[in-house]
């Protein structure tokens, strides 16, 4: 597997995490890949063979070419048909409302065609530019110059949202949301419909994603060396309420996560 990032321009990054591209040559022995929620929205671009992305042991669908894979509350098992060539824009959680009118919620755990939200003729001339480009640079430039045009001031974040959000990346999503809004109760109904409709989903969920992100890294990196130690530096509150939110996630419980050929790619993006 070739996985690299690639850095924004600075004018996109407060909003685009970073770019990444994924080159794996075909195996007929590859195993399903389970993808794990992280917090983001992204959009790729396949210019390799067909992915199934799939919905029960057995049945899948095909992701489409041109997507946006909205923000996840599960994860989910991927394959892909063939060779597999791919390029993606990462936004930070509060990144992606800036470039369209839709509430986000209703891209929640599905994989959207690029032209229901940007229009057919724009979203055909778009993929194609990315598809024709000479190297990853060309790419780079072609979708920061989409960005950039698409990019509407007025559809700005809500300050509540924004703030949630710094804090919990700020934290690695421990802080509790009360504890962010000082237990305002009529604060925590405004920012749960200001999320939904600017996140897609809950700050209590966003928080578990950032929370799981941040512990995938220490399991990893090996930066702590048992279980206990990572459940500790994650702030839970014991070894058990972190393998529960662990296998709620990811499916899996941590042990079963660690050298688990179905986590191979999923691990690639953590590393």
């Amino acid at each position: 597997m070739n996985y690299q990032t690639f850095k924004p321009h600075k004018d996109l990054e407060s909003i685009v995490k970073f770019y990444w591209t994924l080159e794996v040559p075909f195996d007929p022995k590859n195993q399903k890949q389970k993808i794990v929620p992280d917090g983001c929205i992204e959009m790729t671009f396949n210019f390799g063979d067909k992915i199934k992305r799939f919905t029960s042991e057995t049945d899948f669908i095909l992701h489409p070419n041109a997507m946006i894979m909205g923000q996840r509350t599960k994860s989910f098992d991927i394959l892909p048909t063939g060779n597999v060539d791919t390029f993606a824009i990462c936004f930070y959680p509060i990144g992606f409302a800036n470039f369209v009118k839709m509430p986000l919620e209703n891209l929640v755990d599905r994989e959207t065609p690029i032209s229901e939200l940007f229009g057919q003729v724009e979203a055909n001339e778009l993929e194609q530019q990315m598809i024709q480009a000479i190297d990853t640079q060309q790419r780079v430039n072609i979708i920061e110059t989409f960005l950039l045009k698409i990019l509407n001031e007025k559809n700005t974040i809500s300050n509540i949202v924004k703030s949630t959000v710094n804090a919990l990346l700020k934290t690695n999503g421990t802080t509790p949301i009360n504890a962010i809004l000082k237990d305002d109760v009529s604060k925590r109904r405004q920012l749960e419909r200001h999320f939904r409709k600017q996140i897609g989903i809950s700050p209590k969920q966003l928080s578990k994603a950032i929370r799981l992100q941040a512990t995938l890294n220490l399991m990893l990196n090996k930066k702590s060396e048992t279980l206990t130690d990572i459940a500790y530096e994650s702030d839970y509150f014991d070894q058990n309420h972190f393998i529960k939110d662990f296998k709620d996630l990811v499916g899996v419980t941590p042990k079963e996560y660690l050298g688990n050929e179905h986590m191979e790619l999923s691990a690639l993006f953590y590393k």
